[in-house]
């Protein structure tokens, strides 16, 4: 391959890359309706309609740990911080090392002043993950508070 051929195959990776918008992070398959009308909602910030189609779909998937993990994200965005926290420790007790779950998690311990089981979540996930987007987003969430 020729070296023009490899940086042009690198730009329109990185093109890509920065094209795809910030959703809320999770692994599950998009091929099932009730997930992606899931995901809507949550890209609209419709909390309570995100939760009830998760709490379908989990209902097809039991212990799924992304489902899990965005039932948290919803029920914290929503300012139902203790659901959120039941949701995260399901989804961490399904996969221990759900990226997701572990920044969620983790942002928010940050809301709730708790930054030593915030900095636990991020040592966790630098220990999984090194510098990844969850461990970045994460310490940012920490430095602020």
């Amino acid at each position: 391959m020729t070296r023009r051929f490899l940086h042009a195959a690198a730009a329109v990776g990185v093109a890509a890359c920065l094209a795809v918008p910030a959703f809320a992070v999770d692994t599950a398959p998009s091929g099932d309706a009730t997930l992606q009308s899931a995901r809507a909602a949550i890209d609209a910030g419709d909390y309570a309609g995100a939760i009830g189609a998760l709490q379908t779909a989990l209902e097809a998937a039991p212990g799924n740990a992304d489902i899990l993990n965005l039932l948290g994200y919803a029920n914290r965005k929503a300012g139902n911080l203790d659901q959120a926290a039941e949701w995260y420790q399901a989804a961490l007790a399904a996969d221990p090392d759900h990226l997701g779950a572990l920044e969620y998690q983790g942002e928010m311990f940050v809301m709730q002043g708790n930054t030593a089981a915030a900095q636990a979540n991020l040592d966790r996930l630098t220990q999984i993950c090194g510098a990844c987007e969850e461990a970045t987003d994460l310490a940012e969430a920490l430095a602020g508070s």
